[in-house]
């Protein structure tokens, strides 16, 4: 299956066609169908390297309202590096779509800066649990009407010490949000 027979928009075919994917890996083929459809919650496992961040990443664009300027999508990861990669990759799949903003908040960095960058109207917020909450809490990060919130490597969130952060974090979105937790490394149970 490819991505154009999936349903995805014209602009983000065109974009991930001109990033070189042609074929919806297994994690993909299960997850962006599931996602779009709104089925709710899920959980996804799946090894490094696999596609989850388009698995993620796509159909969250595709369900994208450009209208609204609030953060419709919280993505949470454990680490800086992992924050920059997934925002690299999410400005790639929207690159052919008009006004997207995709911000990442992480600590280390100047925080005035990325309180800047939120007031943009930033769509899509890809973050570290401390610096989501540190954010949350000065209001500089609203996250009241999301509707996704993804969490990204969650077991190595909790194993690296942000259960209190992921809880606040939890607490504060609404109860429809859909949330969705992909992991390469949490033990099937």
């Amino acid at each position: 299956m490819n991505f154009q027979e999936i349903g995805l928009k014209e602009p983000i075919v065109r974009a991930v066609t001109e990033m070189g994917f042609e074929q919806l890996t297994p994690i993909q083929e299960k997850t962006i169908p599931f996602i779009i459809s709104s089925q709710g919650d899920l959980i996804a496992l799946a090894q490094t390297g696999t596609g989850k961040t388009a698995a993620f990443g796509l159909p969250v664009l595709q369900l994208l309202d450009s209208q609204i300027k609030d953060t419709q999508c919280l993505v949470l990861c454990p680490t800086r590096e992992l924050c920059l990669q997934i925002t690299g990759d999410l400005k790639n799949f929207s690159s052919k779509m008009d006004s997207v903003e995709i911000v990442p908040v992480y600590g280390g960095s100047s925080i005035e800066t990325q309180i800047k960058l939120l007031k943009r109207n930033a769509q899509i917020v890809v973050a570290t649990p401390g610096r989501a909450v540190d954010l949350m809490e000065r209001k500089a990060l609203k996250i009241g009407s999301i509707r996704f919130l993804v969490l990204d490597e969650a077991d190595e969130m909790l194993s690296m010490g942000f259960k209190d952060d992921l809880d606040r974090l939890l607490s504060a979105t609404p109860q429809e949000t859909t949330t969705l937790l992909f992991s390469a490394t949490m033990p099937y149970a």
